[in-house]
């Protein structure tokens, strides 16, 4: 049959053809051709599919995508030949992602409703993730060359599926269903319920558990009740989890009834919990359970490399019974604007899963009142791997900066380093840019503005004296060989949260610039 459309078309479309030629313009392709056809023999095209070349198939679904032609895409579902159909990379625009995604459902529905496999039956994932396999329709389509190799990392790429020689199973019958279909997606809970696109996908999941398993690898949590969290975590394959990002005000109690799903995401690598608040009626004996809770689930956390913290104000002595049941060594540690005590930075430099970070953020955690050493330790201990190291807004002074700075300068591999909002005067300044310019992968440094450039009265900064301090740190480099860009920033802006930076010429904040 598909001879017929191409024949079709060639007759429909010679005169363009001699147009195009005559006007000195590419000829449109073959593969555009038969889109073309498509769109035109829908009936016809459809019925062809079993003797359809691989080949055509990713450009004419997406001439059907673009046609808005449900009835192809459905069939084109059912015939797919590829293990994985990549259709989140063509669902951007939000006015085409609901018809097809009922489009693709019920060429699924056709797949499982078969008690025995057809002969092309190939799919065994549909990826719904937007920003997955973005090359295979441009590579297919023949938009780039078809030499570059298409990278695929997750089971069942989107690759086609090599010729095998054939082979007489006389006497054997079609392939049998094998394991469920997967339905891959990245979930983003942002309002108390689902928009129109995630409620008709999971009331299809939910009605068909045991012929497909919805999986996840990106699960993040802006807003949503508890109670419908957990209704709808139910039904994903949640050993599938890599990341989790929880961005609600959560207490401490949701936490708890959450940590029963966080300990069977097994293969979680990325974990992030921001501002986790304590009710202020709580009993000591409700806390310390709740918190049991959490830790507890940690244990199952086998390949857990980044752990970011934010706001998690129940850490305060506590810290040891968190980090203590990790499992498996971390690469990126952020405890930021988290209360803690001596005792907790103490344990944060004995941990044994901690001496491999690669990435140390510990901006916001006030460390005023406390010894410097145990952040000398946790230096020394990472000095050979650590690459990213931020220590903003620390309340970090002249005194304590001296006592980590041989173990700062030991950090061969730093590349950034962030010591903004201490107060430090220009003598400790001085000393840390000495240290700091000891390190030849170190590319950018931030830096509080020396106390000697605030203005004794108002406390804001003088720009004529920030500007020769500047000049003089700059000079001091140049001896030391270095010709870097120093970045001297202000305190944080009240109203938006941005800094000013001066490296001399001031970069200020958008607040200022509105002024």
């Amino acid at each position: 049959m598909w001879p017929q459309i191409f024949q079709q078309v060639h007759v429909q479309d010679s005169f363009q053809s001699r147009f195009t030629r005559m006007s000195k313009r590419s000829p449109p392709r073959l593969l555009e051709l038969a889109g073309r056809g498509l769109l035109r023999e829908e009936a016809l095209a459809v019925a062809a599919l079993e003797e359809l070349p691989t080949e055509l198939f990713p450009p004419l679904f997406m001439a059907a995508f673009a046609g808005r032609r449900s009835r192809a895409l459905t069939a084109m579902v059912r015939a797919w030949p590829f293990p994985c159909l990549p259709l989140g990379a063509l669902m951007k625009k939000q006015e085409t992602r609901r018809e097809t995604l009922q489009a693709a459902l019920d060429g699924l529905d056709g797949l499982l409703a078969q008690k025995v496999r057809p002969r092309r039956w190939k799919l065994r994932m549909l990826d719904l993730r937007e920003d997955a396999h973005q090359d295979f329709w441009a590579l297919w389509s023949g938009a780039r060359p078809r030499a570059r190799v298409l990278s695929l990392s997750e089971p069942g790429a989107a690759q086609p599926v090599p010729k095998r020689r054939k082979v007489d199973h006389s006497g054997m019958g079609a392939k049998q269903p094998g394991a469920p279909l997967e339905v891959l997606i990245d979930l983003c809970f942002k309002e108390a319920a689902l928009d129109e696109f995630l409620t008709n996908l999971m009331e299809w999941v939910g009605q068909r558990k045991g012929s497909l398993h919805l999986c996840c690898r990106k699960l993040k949590i802006f807003a949503m009740p508890i109670q419908n969290l957990k209704k709808l975590l139910k039904m994903v394959q949640l050993h599938c989890i890599q990341e989790v990002d929880v961005s609600c005000t959560w207490k401490l109690p949701v936490l708890g009834c959450f940590a029963p799903h966080l300990g069977q995401m097994v293969n979680l690598h990325r974990l992030l919990l921001s501002h986790i608040r304590v009710p202020s009626r709580s009993s000591p004996a409700e806390e310390e359970r709740h918190v049991a809770q959490f830790s507890s689930q940690i244990l199952s956390l086998c390949h857990l490399q980044e752990l970011y913290l934010n706001s998690v104000f129940f850490l305060k002595g506590r810290l040891d019974q968190v980090l203590g049941c990790l499992r498996s060594p971390l690469e990126t540690l952020s405890i930021t604007h988290c209360p803690l005590q001596e005792s907790d930075l103490t344990h944060l430099s004995l941990c044994p899963n901690t001496s491999h970070l690669k990435r140390l953020d510990l901006s916001g955690v006030i460390l005023l009142s406390m010894s410097p050493e145990p952040l000398k330790v946790l230096l020394e201990k990472v000095s050979v791997t650590l690459q990213n190291l931020d220590l903003e807004e620390c309340g970090l002074t002249d005194s304590q900066l001296s006592v980590i700075l041989p173990a700062l300068g030991r950090c061969s591999r730093l590349k950034t380093f962030s010591f903004c909002g201490n107060s430090i005067s220009m003598p400790a300044l001085e000393n840390l840019l000495r240290h700091t310019a000891r390190l030849g992968r170190l590319h950018l440094g931030l830096y509080p503005a020396p106390l000697e450039s605030y203005q004794e009265l108002h406390g804001a900064l003088h720009l004529g004296r920030l500007a020769e301090l500047h000049a003089r740190l700059k000079a001091m480099l140049r001896e030391l060989g270095q010709s870097r860009t120093i970045w001297l920033s202000d305190h944080l802006c009240p109203q938006c949260g941005n800094r000013a930076f001066y490296v001399p010429e001031p970069i200020q904040c958008p607040c200022y610039t509105r002024a």
